[in-house]
C-alpha cells in the first residue's frame, strides 16, 4: 500500500504541472462554449429574418434551454471521453517509453499498484475536467437561455421538473460507461509496445465500434461504448434531447437502460484484471 501511495502522490504532482493534462480538461469546456455561442447567434440570425419576413411569432427551435443544456453535454461528453481514453492509453506506455517506470520500481513500487495508481490519478483528471464542465454548461445555458417547461399552443407539454428528472437520468447513464473506457485506454497501454501505438490503437478501436455498432444491431449493447455519448450517438442522452423539446415520438426500450446501468462496471473490472495480469508479464 506504500508504493501505491507513493506512486499515486509522483502521478498528482507530474499531472498537475503538465501542460498536456491542463490541455484535457479545458479542451471539452471551451468546445462547449464556443458551440453555445455560435448558436446563440445562429438563433438570433434566424430571428432577425423571421421578423423581416413578418414570421416573428414562430418559435425558434431549440430556443428552450433544457434542449441546449443537454446537447451541450452530448457534445462535451463525446470529448471529454475521446480525450481522456487517448490520454489513459498514452500514460503507462509513455512511462515506458522514457524510462520513467524503472525509477517507479526501483522505488519499490510493483507493477500492479502502478498501474492502480495511473488508473485512480486518470478518475481524478477526468472528475476535474467533468465538474469544469458542468458548471460551465449549467452557466452558459442560464446566460444564453431561458430554463422553463415546455410549452405549445398555451399548453404545458413537460414541466421543468419532469425535464430535470430526464436530464439527471440521462447524464448518470451517460456517466456510467466512462470508467470503463478509462480502463480500456489504460490496458491498451500496457499492451502496446509504444505510446503512439497505444493513443491510435485506443482512438480507433473506439471510433471502428462508432461506425459498426449500427451493423450489429442489438449484440452492440453489451459492449459499454454503445451508451457514452459519441460521435454517432445511440446514447439515452441523445433521447433526452428529444424528450425535453417535447417530441413525442421518442421510444424508450426499458431493457436497454437496465443493460446501461449493469454492462460498464464488469466490463471495467475486466479491463483492469486483465492489465494487472499482462503488466506482470510484460517487458519494461
Amino acid at each position: 500500500m506504500k508504493g501505491f501511495i507513493a506512486a499515486l502522490k509522483a502521478e498528482i504532482y507530474v499531472t498537475m504541472r503538465s501542460q498536456s493534462a491542463r490541455l484535457i480538461v479545458l479542451l471539452p469546456t471551451l468546445i462547449v462554449l464556443i458551440r453555445a455561442i455560435v448558436v446563440k447567434f445562429s438563433e438570433s440570425g434566424q430571428q432577425a429574418r423571421d421578423a423581416l419576413l413578418g414570421q416573428d411569432d414562430m418559435a425558434v427551435v431549440g430556443s428552450n434551454a433544457w434542449g441546449q443544456l443537454v446537447d451541450s453535454f452530448s457534445v462535451g461528453l463525446t470529448f471529454l471521453t475521446l480525450s481522456m481514453l487517448a490520454y489513459a492509453a498514452w500514460s503507462f506506455a509513455n512511462d515506458r517509453d522514457t524510462g520513467v517506470i524503472r525509477h517507479a520500481l526501483i522505488r519499490r513500487v510493483s507493477r500492479p499498484w502502478y498501474v492502480i495508481a495511473k488508473l485512480v490519478n486518470i478518475h481524478l483528471l477526468a472528475l476535474c475536467a467533468l465538474a469544469l464542465l458542468a458548471v460551465s454548461i449549467g452557466t452558459i445555458s442560464a446566460l444564453l437561455w431561458d430554463f422553463g417547461p415546455v410549452v405549445e399552443d398555451g399548453y404545458e407539454l413537460i414541466s421543468s421538473e419532469e425535464i430535470q428528472t430526464e436530464v439527471m437520468l440521462g447524464l448518470r447513464l451517460a456517466l456510467l460507461p466512462l470508467p470503463a473506457a478509462l480502463a480500456f485506454g489504460l490496458l491498451i497501454s500496457v499492451l502496446a509496445q509504444s505510446a503512439t501505438q497505444a493513443v491510435t490503437s485506443a482512438l480507433g478501436i473506439s471510433l471502428a465500434f462508432d461506425v459498426f455498432k449500427g451493423v450489429l444491431g442489438e449484440r452492440a449493447y453489451y459492449v459499454y461504448a454503445s451508451f457514452q455519448p459519441s460521435l454517432i450517438d445511440q446514447s439515452y442522452l441523445q433521447d433526452v434531447s428529444r424528450l425535453v423539446r417535447g417530441y413525442s415520438d421518442v421510444m424508450i426500450d426499458s431493457r436497454m437502460l437496465q443493460l446501461n446501468e449493469w454492462i460498464a462496471m464488469p466490463q471495467m473490472f475486466l479491463f483492469v484484471v486483465l492489465a494487472l495480469l499482462w503488466v506482470q508479464r510484460k517487458s519494461l
